[in-house]
Order: C-alpha cells, then structure tokens, then sequence
C-alpha cells in the first residue's frame, strides 16, 4: 500500500465521523465542503512530511478549517459594504496572462476529468462542477452515498495530482496501473 493510499484509506474511514464533528461547528450546507477540503489539506500536508496518525491529524484539520469557517463567515458580515468598490478594483486589475493561465489551467482541468473512470468523472463533475450534495449525486446515480463519496474522493485525488504536476511544470505523464487503478 502507498503512502498516498493510506491517506484515501483513512479519510475514507473517518470521513463519516468528520461530517458529524463539522456538522456541530458549520451550517449544514457547508459541512461537504470542509469534508473534502479536509481530505485536499490532509493529502497535501502527506506530499510535504510523514503524517503518522492520519486519522488524528485529519480530524484536527477538519476542526481547524470549520472554525475558520465559521470566524470568516462572522467577518463577513461585520465588515462593511465598501468592500464591494474593492472588489471591483482588484477584478480589474487581472491582467491578460493571468487571464490566458487561468483558461490554460481550466483547459488541463477538463483534459484531466476526461482521463477518469465514467461514475467517477460525473460524481466529482455533479459535486465540484454543479455543486450538488452527495445524497443529490447517489439518488441521481442510484448509488450508495458511500460509493458516491469515494468516486468524488478518486476523482479530487486524480485532479489534484494532475494539477500538481501541471502547476510544477511537468507534463502528465501516462496514467501507471497504480494510477488507473485508483481512479476506477
């Protein structure tokens, strides 16, 4: 089993517990999306160093990021409404290259969703793309919402990877047997 593996493994396995510890901090319909950017920070954080209990530190991640959450939505609202005329400027100030990377990079993106496995591209495209919850995806797919949960995990793993390897500059090579396996 690889390193990276382990990581799947484990989010799969406490996933279940992280929706109920975040779903006691956040509002309902944000409790998803700090479910997966806890797997996204927790594979990120394994790329950098060893994490030796991936369940604790994927735990503790999950709770970190939802009280963030949580002080962010409360500053929103407490600061006041000039910021929409800051907004406004800084969306003006985007130049024509960060403009011509961001298509490149959404380009690569759609190349990437088209390499994965067909259940896996359309949970992770009806979650990431539609925004649809997983219990939307699995009765629209008739499938689990565990299975549902671990296509869009597969997919996020592969698009990550993909990107990774395109933000280093690296062509993506050909998917190995380990890397297709993993996205079926």
């Amino acid at each position: 089993m690889t390193k990276h593996t382990t990581v799947l493994t484990s989010f799969t396995e406490v996933s279940g517990l992280i929706r109920q510890f975040v779903a006691r901090i956040v509002r309902r319909d944000d409790i998803e999306d700090i479910v997966q950017e806890t797997f996204i920070k927790s594979y990120e954080a394994d790329l950098k160093q060893n994490i030796e209990y991936t369940n604790s530190y994927m735990l503790k991640t999950a709770k970190h990021l939802a009280l963030n959450h949580v002080a962010k939505w409360d500053n929103k609202y407490s600061d006041e409404l000039d910021e929409s005329d800051e907004a406004q400027r800084l969306m003006k100030s985007v130049t024509l290259e960060d403009e011509v990377t961001s298509k490149e990079r959404f380009l690569f993106f759609c190349r990437v969703t088209e390499q994965m496995s067909p259940q896996v591209k359309k949970c992770f495209i009806l979650k990431k793309v539609y925004g649809l919850s997983q219990k939307e995806i699995a009765a629209k797919m008739k499938l689990s919402e565990s299975t549902v949960e671990k296509h869009i995990a597969k997919g996020l793993l592969h698009a990550m990877q993909a990107m990774q390897s395109h933000d280093d500059g690296v062509q993506l090579p050909q998917q190995t047997k380990a890397a297709k396996r993993a996205v079926k």
